[in-house]
């Protein structure tokens, strides 16, 4: 009798999902079967996602992915960490998947040791927008796509590592530190930065981070002024790397990102929260940069006056070029977008497609340089949009301000010479505008008589109103102080846009306000009160008691399971199977940093006590400070296959001992270097001393 309702209850199931699908569709429907419940699930742009309801005696859970009509042997696995518990649910994003529609099968393995798997519905994959001065025929690497091809997969050999608010300190990547190869495992993201800052290894790398990732997590990962530092040897070094949130939930809280001397690096979907001065600091020698889809919220106020919420959100200056800066979201920034300093060569930048949203200034605010700004979203900006100084020249096209108090502004003329004195009496530049649409301005001064019935005047103006796209500006048109004129750079140069890459200035407000920030809006909401934040630029105390007391919903990274035996699901989707970025190296080439790792370790076999109150030690690049005390009860123990040379990095005064294989060896400038020999080896103590570092090479 119970077998016969069971038939029938699962018969009414089926019947009920079929009836569903044939009336809804994937997006009004809930996935049963065998006892998994996909409860929703979508594409975004390059990646997919879904969520399903925890299956009560599910021991863990593998998540594999495929094109929509594909054979099932073409099912590619997820990395385990892209699978994640919340409190109500269980949640895998598939990343770096090319534009196109997808399957996703959630297999919950259970305590019998069978399994019981639902598969999705179609879920279609869009590309991002790949256009601006990163994708420029003219650039040094022609993409900003850093770890990825610009169809949006992974590319060949790429590494992937994953950083928590566990991992941040101990994730491990090997990473090549010289011209004959040696590899040197890295640990703690801040190491291994500082590895491939040493310019051997241009291995396309993705660092995916994963949930809140806040300031105490980075504790020793950041520099002295609270950055996460990408950092190249030398001006537009390849870098090939992405920095990128997965899913809707991914914070930098409490830090900020510093790029320096790279070339080629992506930094995308992520939120910025409490940052220390910039959100994204691009620093010096810079090219081929693209930030985009990032949520940017206040930062920590700084020791200014105008610093209330934060400095910049996303600057770059000092030789920074060829960038893009797209699709991001700025909620209520003081100070958006510093595009210059002291620079006096001609630099490139594209912003497009961000939304300003009740932000006050800076949309950029430029030096020097050829800035393309198109698209944006300029979302009751209360003191201006656009602002131009130093040689500066500005394309503005088909973009939506609405009640921008000031559009744009060019330094000590037209507005700006009406007594607003924005730009600390530095000289002007010249924008170029066409297509705009202005609501609600306070004042819009063109510079001809395509001004129509608004506010013209020839010689002290805001921008030159262009009849189309791809008129030259006449060099008769020159800012009022500094005698600027503008270069028509956006008819002579590979801007990396085309015509066609312009979306109708009547959709972009729809545009970006549902595709600016991380995935679906990402998930932290907030409302603006119109007829109070449009003109405000004090700090939003309910929307910063909000940010500061932000808590993550993660409950757990991992789907805590393993491949289903008998099947070959393959590795991330456009990763090399053969990769493997965690490992160690092979014996014989061992690094142990008892900062980072403590007395954990693979190959070392440790026994001791550990300590951060012996002082500190510089080392390769490397700021040590903690240590194993070198006491009578301590021991570390390792057998390596070939010979090699180990050093032991101390604090301790020259003459100090430690006993290796029983012979007692001399430190010099608290280094003892000694070679050995294949087979079982010992460190014991010899006098006490405190010991930071060990290599094995």
């Amino acid at each position: 009798m119970k077998n016969s309702i069971a038939r029938v209850t699962g018969m009414v199931l089926m019947f009920s999902l079929i009836l569903s699908l044939l009336a809804g569709g994937w997006g009004n429907t809930t996935a049963l079967a065998a006892g998994v419940s996909i409860i929703d699930g979508g594409g975004w742009n390059e990646t997919a996602y879904v969520k399903w309801s925890p299956v009560s005696n599910a021991e863990g859970y593998n998540v594999y992915v495929k094109p929509a009509g594909a054979s099932d042997s073409s099912y590619q696995q997820l990395d385990n960490e892209l699978i994640r518990q919340y409190p109500s649910y269980w949640r895998a994003d598939a990343v770096g998947l090319a534009a196109g529609s997808y399957v996703m099968k959630v297999e919950a393995r259970l305590a019998n040791g069978s399994s019981v798997n639902a598969v999705s519905g179609n879920l279609s994959v869009k590309a991002y927008d790949r256009s601006g001065f990163a994708f420029s025929s003219n650039s040094q690497y022609g993409t900003g796509s850093g770890a990825y091809n610009d169809n949006g997969t992974l590319k060949n050999g790429a590494q992937v590592i994953y950083v928590t608010s566990k991992t941040a300190r101990t994730v491990t990547l090997d990473v090549k530190i010289n011209s004959s190869g040696r590899v040197q495992t890295g640990v703690g993201i801040e190491e291994i930065l500082t590895l491939r800052q040493k310019g051997y290894d241009t291995t396309p790398l993705a660092i995916r981070f994963i949930g809140k990732v806040t300031g105490d997590d980075m504790s020793g990962q950041l520099n002295s002024s609270g950055y996460l530092q990408v950092k190249g040897k030398n001006n537009y070094s390849e870098m090939n790397i992405t920095l990128e949130g997965i899913g809707d939930d991914a914070y930098a809280y409490g830090w900020g990102l510093l790029l320096r001397y790279v070339g080629n690096v992506e930094v995308r979907n992520l939120g910025f929260m409490l940052f220390p001065d910039d959100g994204i600091s691009m620093d010096t020698g810079n090219v081929n940069v693209w930030v985009h889809n990032n949520d940017l919220f206040y930062g920590a106020a700084g020791g200014d006056a105008d610093q209330a919420k934060g400095d910049g959100s996303t600057d770059l200056k000092k030789g920074s070029t060829y960038i893009t800066i797209s699709y991001n979201h700025y909620w209520d920034s003081g100070k958006a977008s510093l595009v210059g300093l002291s620079e006096t060569e001609e630099f490139f930048v594209t912003f497009h497609h961000n939304w300003f949203d009740h932000s006050d200034s800076r949309h950029p605010r430029i030096r020097v340089a050829s800035v393309h700004i198109y698209n944006n979203f300029y979302d009751g900006v209360s003191k201006y949009g656009v602002g131009v100084t130093t040689g500066a020249s500005a394309f503005v096209e088909s973009n939506y301000f609405r009640h921008a108090k000031y559009p744009m502004l060019s330094s000590l003329q037209g507005t700006d010479a009406l007594g607003v004195g924005t730009f600390s009496g530095e000289n002007g530049g010249v924008i170029k505008a066409y297509n705009n649409t202005i609501v609600n301005a306070d004042s819009l001064i063109y510079a001809n008589s395509n001004a129509g019935t608004a506010s013209a005047n020839a010689t002290s103006f805001d921008a030159y109103l262009a009849s189309s796209r791809s008129e030259t500006v006449p060099s008769s048109y020159k800012a009022l102080k500094g005698g600027t004129a503008y270069n028509n750079f956006d008819t002579s140069v590979d801007t990396g846009v085309s015509s066609s890459d312009i979306d109708n200035v009547s959709h972009v407000e729809q545009i970006v306000t549902a595709e600016a920030g991380r995935l679906n809006n990402g998930d932290f909401t907030w409302t603006f009160n119109d007829s109070v934040d449009d003109t405000s630029y004090s700090l939003n105390t309910a929307l910063m008691a909000q940010i500061t007391s932000y808590k993550t919903q993660l409950v757990s990274v991992g789907g805590n399971s393993t491949s289903d035996p008998g099947t070959d699901p393959g590795t991330d989707p456009g990763t090399d199977p053969g990769t493997d970025p965690g490992t160690n190296p092979t014996p014989g080439e061992q690094v142990h940093n008892f900062t980072a790792s403590g007395l954990n370790s693979s190959f070392f076999t440790i026994a001791g006590n550990l300590s951060t109150t012996k002082g500190t030690v510089t080392y390769n690049g490397l700021t040590l400070t903690q240590c194993l005390k070198i006491e009578s009860s301590t021991s570390i123990n390792f057998t390596t296959t070939k010979a090699a040379t180990l050093t032991l990095v101390f604090n301790s005064s020259d003459g100090t001992k430690i006993k290796i294989d029983g012979t007692n060896y001399a430190m010099t400038g608290g280094i003892v270097s000694v070679p050995l020999t294949a087979g079982a080896h010992s460190i014991t103590k010899a006098d006490v001393t405190n010991l930071y570092y060990m290599v094995l090479e």
